[in-house]
């Protein structure tokens, strides 16, 4: 599903890749460890499409991103790929329901059927009595299941995942950890995720290491 070869990216004098190769099957849970430093986020943010790289290819289901302008290029972000960071990032001032929709509005699909697949995730997300909440009004595990279920509006072929249980206490960490696999099960969802967090490195079907700017296991 996933095919990196050969992405370096610099910034300033400061090489951060140093000539990544990366593949991941769809249905796969692969998870990217390393020392701070190591370009782990850099390289998440390049497979998601974020930042381009100075040199490289990458394909995401046979298509070759590099050939996209960006407006091509965000729309082929905003319904294929998804993302989980730290941070939920939820908009305060809308409800969990306005929150996930985003995605799906920015998109094109109708209100009506946004909030239909909004709902249904939620209620997946054992949210559905919170749909109408505002993000202060959720505790930290809630709001991080609304961020993935935003995630999951538009059925992306991937998603993405920057540390998703880092701001998280134990319980509610295995709690999300657990939710991925499910997700993989259910719906053969593929993800990449970018963690310091052992349980969920070992929950993975396969963990990269990465140093200084390579993978080297």
């Amino acid at each position: 599903m996933l095919k990196a070869k050969s992405i370096y990216k610099s910034y300033g004098q400061l090489q951060i890749l140093k000539g990544v190769d990366l593949e991941v099957k769809r249905g796969e849970i692969v998870t990217i460890v390393g020392a701070s430093g190591a370009g782990k986020s850099s390289l998440l943010n390049i497979l998601g499409t974020l930042d381009r790289p100075d040199s490289g290819q990458l394909y995401i289901n046979d298509i070759e991103l590099s050939q996209l302008n960006n407006k091509n290029l965000s729309d082929f972000r905003n319904r294929k790929i998804g993302f989980i960071f730290q941070f939920h990032h939820l908009l305060a001032e809308f409800t969990a329901l306005e929150n996930v929709c985003i995605p799906a509005f920015i998109a094109g699909v109708s209100k009506s059927e946004a909030e239909k697949r909004a709902k249904e995730l939620l209620n997946l997300l054992g949210l559905g009595d919170r749909v109408s909440h505002k993000p202060n009004q959720l505790s930290g595990g809630e709001q991080q299941r609304v961020a993935v279920a935003r995630a999951l509006i538009n059925n992306p072929a991937l998603i993405f995942a920057d540390e998703p249980s880092g701001n998280l206490d134990s319980v509610n960490a295995l709690e999300l950890h657990e939710l991925f696999i499910k997700l993989r099960k259910d719906f053969n969802q593929t993800f990449v995720i970018v963690t310091h967090n052992e349980d969920l490195a070992n929950l993975s079907d396969r963990t990269v290491i990465m140093k200084d700017g390579l993978i080297v296991q």
